[in-house]
């Protein structure tokens, strides 16, 4: 099969083809015929040499995925070889074909052609995972979301408004970023660039965020915790603006706050069948009925995956980027599926 591999830490050029055997179908697995890749920040900080592949996984990058099952391990009842099936993977996306457990893939929204639903995996689990499991937002609380307009940006606020009924709060880095951010349910969108805590803790009658998700760190992370409420939950699920913060650690004891991070890429696919269910029962309603959307904004071929990088290293995507590994499939609504 063809796919990319990393040659060495650096940037987009790095990105070169590769003929690689086909992936072994382990205990638990399906063997997925790619048509479709999403294009994520930990690709990018994989490319970098700052996100190494877990323990066991493929050195390929890649972390969601879209296709037709063509092999399936001895006792996998469910996905069936045929099927349909969009899924978070450990890497090895960025490939004509890739294994996955069985778990971890979930049928194509109704409606949804492969390029579409190649957009769901990575950024719905990470924020399922990151604002409803770690963050535990309730109903009713308020959570402030980093960088609005991001694949996982716009996936939180929509989870957040929709299923938790919160009051949101978004940054972004252009008035047409923040625009969108309030027409996905942010009620109050403001520029990172700019002070974002004082208009927060007015609006919120200074009694702070309940729940921020945040990738930028460094010396955003301070702040966040002055902003929380009591018992306000800050998230990190990366450190784009620098791995160490000076904090007062105080406001941590007295406002009984919590300062957690996660990566769910090393998480056993037990732990990620669990989410797969919940965003099928959940979310998946939500896309089929048109009240939650995720856009992709670009789409490039495999042979393009360079340039597809380059569009991320400039911040310049409002939603997703998808890599169409095969053409022919890739905009086909499975009959199965079909609305």
């Amino acid at each position: 099969m063809q796919a990319v591999r990393i040659t060495q830490p650096g940037g987009p050029e790095v990105l070169v083809f590769a003929h690689e055997p086909l992936p072994e179908v382990r205990a638990g697995e399906v063997l997925v015929r790619v048509v479709a890749a999403g294009v994520n920040r930990p690709d990018i900080q994989q490319r970098r040499g700052l996100y190494p592949a877990p323990p066991g996984a493929s050195e390929i990058p890649g972390l969601d995925i879209a296709g037709v099952v063509v092999a399936v391990a001895e006792g996998v009842t469910w996905p069936r070889v045929g099927d349909a099936v969009c899924a978070l993977v450990t890497g090895g996306g960025y490939a004509q074909y890739c294994n996955v457990p069985a778990v971890q893939c979930m049928p194509l929204p109704r409606g949804y052609d492969f390029v579409k639903a190649a957009a769901l995996p990575e950024v719905l689990f990470t924020g399922w995972n990151n604002i409803i499991l770690l963050g535990r937002l309730a109903e009713g609380e308020s959570i402030l979301v980093q960088g609005g307009t991001s694949g996982v940006g716009m996936a939180t606020i929509q989870i957040a408004r929709l299923l938790r009924r919160a009051r949101v709060f978004a940054t972004a880095g252009s008035e047409q970023k923040r625009q969108i951010c309030r027409d996905l349910g942010a009620d109050i969108a403001l520029d990172y660039r700019e002070d974002w805590v004082k208009p927060l803790l007015e609006a919120t009658g200074n009694n702070g965020v309940d729940v921020i998700l945040d990738a930028q760190a460094g010396p955003y992370t301070d702040r966040e915790l002055q902003l929380l409420a009591f018992d306000g939950r800050l998230v990190l699920i990366a450190s784009h603006l620098g791995e160490r913060a000076d904090i007062n650690v105080r406001q941590i004891v007295r406002r009984r706050l919590t300062l957690t991070g996660s990566t769910i890429r090393p998480r056993p696919p037990e732990y990620k069948a669990r989410i797969a269910e919940a965003l099928v029962q959940q979310v998946w309603p939500l896309l089929e009925s048109g009240r939650m959307r995720l856009d992709v904004f670009a789409t490039f071929s495999l042979a393009e995956v360079a340039q597809s990088h380059a569009l991320l290293d400039a911040n310049e995507q409002i939603g997703k980027v998808v890599l169409i590994v095969d053409p022919q499939l890739a905009h086909l609504v499975p009959p199965s599926q079909a609305a």
